[in-house]
């Protein structure tokens, strides 16, 4: 069996880090030709200090208000699914409900014996009572 690549493996992080690094570069060389502008319509020389501490702020600004709401509605969620948070036990504990039943209903002799066995599979559990939603 081949082996992929890192870059192949992880193509859809590689093309994101990309994106970003492109977006910070350009929002840094733009903000500063448009410091330089300022300052020059001003009539005062553009020095680098003020333009740093200017773009942090702009920066940390658009972060804040855009790049952090994304990724915690998208990684915060997919972290908490991961984790099995309440929320996404819900969803998987109704659906185990309804496939249980149709084993039942599908073979009222051998169901619960079924479940039991896909449980002790999966699970590691090993019991005698009736398949038991946790």
């Amino acid at each position: 069996m081949a082996r992929s690549s890192i870059w192949r493996s992880y193509s859809y992080a590689w093309i994101t880090l990309g994106f970003f690094v492109i977006s910070l570069v350009g929002h840094w060389l733009f903000g500063w030709f448009a410091y330089v502008n300022e300052q020059q319509s001003h009539g005062e020389a553009a020095t680098f200090g003020p333009y740093v501490v200017e773009m942090m702020r702009d920066t940390l600004e658009n972060w804040q208000s855009e790049f952090l709401q994304l990724l915690w509605q998208v990684g915060g969620l997919a972290f908490l699914l991961f984790l099995g948070s309440p929320q996404s036990k819900e969803g998987n504990d109704r659906l185990e409900a309804k496939v249980d039943e149709l084993l039942r209903h599908l073979d009222p002799e051998r169901g619960d014996a079924i479940i039991r066995e896909i449980d002790d599979r999966y699970s590691g559990r090993h019991t005698d009572e009736p398949h038991a939603h946790r």
